[in-house]
């Protein structure tokens, strides 16, 4: 029970790496209030959480990327949980188009629901969690593609690295408060989004390229946000965790040898 008694909030919290975030810390004792658009989604993963009776889990509807909307929700979440320690930004979106032929509709879209939504979940869970004056934890979901590059994913990965760079600046901002600024990279990961992704041909060139051999498990990636919400992590901010089976340190030619004989 490692956030037995914390407060916290999960964007996205009703599916994938979310949903598994969302258990894991109602699993470790916290309450938690999660944001989604789909509600009834959200209302399921909250009633089956609930029912387990470690913690209380709320399901609050938002459209993180609608200031009003964001406001809104987290009135509500006040109400419900009574206060603030963790915020996950984890809620995204994603599109594809080749930038020589995106159009600025779809760039704002994507940077609207992955990185405007971070600004505005986080400022408000800032002013919050400085109100209360106990510290807290502000978690982002970033992409390992914030340091790689993805074809047809410019916007993507443009959001992503911007939020990586949002979050070392506010982690700076927050540390007089004892509130921490934290972003987790995952590398490929099983979720209802990419399982119809990862085909046979696809996984046999992720494996080349992944030492681990593996695609993760969205609980593999929760574990992680435990440790950042947890009074382990208490003198780590600005920093990120990467959760990716050693994709982006290895640096070898898959099937290739240096040196012969």
């Amino acid at each position: 029970m490692k956030l037995k008694g914390k407060k916290a909030i999960v964007t996205g919290g009703a599916a994938g790496i979310g949903k598994a975030i969302t258990a894991a810390f109602a699993e470790e004792g916290a309450d938690v209030a999660v944001f989604d658009l789909n509600i009834e989604k959200a209302t399921a993963v909250a009633n089956d959480l609930s029912n387990a009776g470690k913690s209380t889990v709320h399901a609050i509807q938002c459209d993180v990327g609608n200031e009003e909307d964001v406001t809104r929700a987290f009135g509500e979440a006040e109400k419900a949980l009574g206060g603030l320690d963790i915020l996950v930004n984890n809620a995204g979106q994603i599109r594809q188009s080749a930038i020589i032929d995106m159009k600025a509709e779809d760039w704002n879209f994507i940077l609207r629901n992955n990185l405007t939504s971070v600004f505005l979940c986080s400022q408000r869970a800032g002013r919050w969690m400085i109100r209360q004056g106990r510290g807290g934890r502000i978690i982002c979901i970033s992409s390992i593609h914030a340091v790689l590059s993805e074809p047809n994913c410019g916007h993507y990965t443009a959001a992503k690295g911007g939020m990586e760079s949002f979050c070392r600046t506010f982690a700076t901002e927050l540390a007089p408060h004892r509130i921490t600024v934290n972003y987790i990279r995952p590398g490929a990961t099983f979720t209802e989004l990419t399982t119809p992704m990862y085909t046979d041909a696809v996984k046999k060139s992720l494996f080349e390229r992944v030492p681990m051999k593996e695609i993760a498990q969205p609980e593999w990636i929760a574990a992680g946000a435990v440790f950042l919400a947890g009074d382990d992590s208490r003198y780590m901010t600005g920093q990120h965790l990467t959760i990716d089976g050693g994709y982006v340190m290895d640096g070898s030619l898959p099937g290739a040898a240096y040196w012969t004989e």
